[in-house]
């Protein structure tokens, strides 16, 4: 990837062109995110820059997270994440990176958090069908059905789907459209649907897809 940005989602909205067409998209504040570090392929072995975002107190960071942004000369950060790039010319400690590394009609991939379900069943978390509600079925018709073949293995086999968390998974959409960039207000709107809930962290990069 050439180029990425921690942004903040904000929430879903619409868009109108001129044709008077309707276009889903979600907002995004993304940046100003400062440059932490700058990681060369000749003294760390490969290529990549830790970007801060959204400003913190100092009393909220651990003594090794805040020497980081001191030796930078940044103010702290409560996000700090680290972002590989394949090249890192014209980047400097305590530069800013903004919205505007992005423009309109670019190709992005954007990870995150999805939201968190808590404890769910099979239905909900794996898309199973419930079992008949006929005679002599039940009286759980939501059940996960069977757990085994029988005395022999005597066990379940890994990766049945069974009722557990859902949720609070690190997912990545691909191939998403940039629609258009407010630097002013440090917003990327992109086209449909990103992780997470509202509020939550996520990064985006130039997509994989469009190279």
């Amino acid at each position: 990837m050439n180029k990425a940005i921690i942004g903040r989602k904000v929430g879903m909205t619409q868009i109108f062109t001129e044709n008077g067409e309707s276009i889903p998209v979600t907002v995004v504040e993304a940046g100003p995110c400062p440059v932490v570090q700058v990681k060369t392929v000749e003294k760390d072995g490969y290529a990549a820059l830790k970007l801060g975002f959204i400003e913190t107190n100092e009393k909220n960071l651990n003594k090794p997270d805040l020497g980081q942004f001191k030796k930078a000369g940044v103010k702290p950060q409560k996000v700090l994440k680290e972002v590989r790039l394949n090249n890192i010319e014209g980047y400097e400690v305590g530069a800013e990176v903004k919205a505007d590394v992005f423009a309109a009609g670019d190709k992005v991939d954007v990870a995150g958090v999805t939201k968190g379900h808590g404890f769910a069943g099979v239905i909900k978390r794996w898309n199973q069908h419930r079992l008949k509600e006929t005679h002599g079925v039940g009286p759980v018709h939501r059940e996960p059905g069977s757990m085994s073949a029988n005395s022999s293995p005597s066990r379940v086999f890994k990766h049945k789907n069974l009722p557990g968390h859902y949720g609070v998974e690190n997912v990545t959409v691909q191939n998403l459209e940039v629609v258009r960039v407010d630097v002013a207000r440090n917003a990327i709107l992109i086209k449909g649907a990103i992780p997470g809930a509202k509020g939550s962290v996520v990064t985006i990069f130039d997509s994989v897809k469009n190279k």
